[in-house]
């Protein structure tokens, strides 16, 4: 047995595509509406290809959908799920970098209220977060998430200013930080930074390396905690996704995982 889930995808990229393919032939899952900017409609009308209707505003959809599905990326976020809240639709996104933003998670806060709705942010491209919000009920003492990436990943992101990417010969360390600052200068490659942050100790807490490295094909995440818990180590080596290099496919993965499991009435 199943729920019905009427949801609004937010984001017409690669991301959102993989979402619709994997959810699309799901019985339960019903796509309302792509959500999107007036100055992106043409762009999201040829992704939606007659499947969906496309709209510019949350407030246009009647009935109300039960679930914003956020696969934009930050100005999708900010543009459209304050406004999904205030209205009583709740949220899912992978977007935590955005919460590194001074203020921005008093405003989420503050839509929520208003509408009696709630955001969550999914895992994303790593495991070990249920872990981590477990062990955030004792005492953690430190935390260190290091993204190890190929070259080609960090293009276009202050790494550039840092380094030749295209020509590196050997692992080459671009950010030492914390994981306030790796988001908010990396808002496309280190969400999973600010994930680890908010289940755990808090952004300006978390210790992050970045580094690009020439000699290996994957993106590989590790995070290592110490606290009353013990000791926790993860690393994960993903694949990202099809001609897109900054995004992960675990990202999503996550999100197919999240609603799947929300019209599911037995599940973990």
């Amino acid at each position: 047995m199943t729920h019905h889930l009427n949801i609004i995808l937010v984001g017409h990229g690669a991301i959102s595509g993989f979402v619709v393919d994997q959810i699309m032939p799901v019985y339960g899952i019903n796509i309302a509406a792509l959500v999107c900017r007036e100055g992106s409609f043409q762009q999201a009308l040829e992704f939606a290809d007659e499947r969906f209707p496309v709209v510019t505003s949350v407030n246009l959809l009647d009935p109300k959908p039960d679930l914003l599905v956020d696969c934009a990326g930050h100005s999708g976020l900010l543009c459209h799920a304050p406004k999904a809240l205030e209205n009583g639709i709740d949220v899912i996104s992978i977007s935590s970098g955005t919460l590194a933003q001074q203020g921005l998670a008093d405003r989420l806060e503050e839509s929520a209220r208003i509408g009696d709705a709630r955001i969550r942010f999914l895992p994303g491209a790593v495991g070990g977060i249920d872990a981590l919000t477990a062990a955030a009920a004792g005492e953690i003492d430190n935390v260190t998430y290091t993204a190890r990436k190929p070259p080609e990943s960090w293009a276009g992101s202050p790494a550039e200013k840092k380094c030749d990417l295209m020509n590196l010969e050997k692992p080459f360390e671009h950010f030492s930080g914390t994981a306030r600052e790796a988001a908010l200068l990396y808002p496309k490659n280190a969400n999973v930074a600010a994930t680890i942050a908010v289940a755990s100790i808090g952004l300006d807490k978390v210790l992050v390396k970045l580094i690009a490295d020439p000699g290996v094909d994957k993106n590989i995440h590790k995070i290592e905690a110490n606290g009353s818990f013990c000791r926790l180590s993860v690393r994960i080596e993903g694949n990202h996704m099809p001609g897109n290099p900054k995004s992960s496919a675990l990202a999503a993965m996550s999100i197919v995982g999240e609603l799947k499991r929300r019209i599911s009435r037995v599940g973990i």
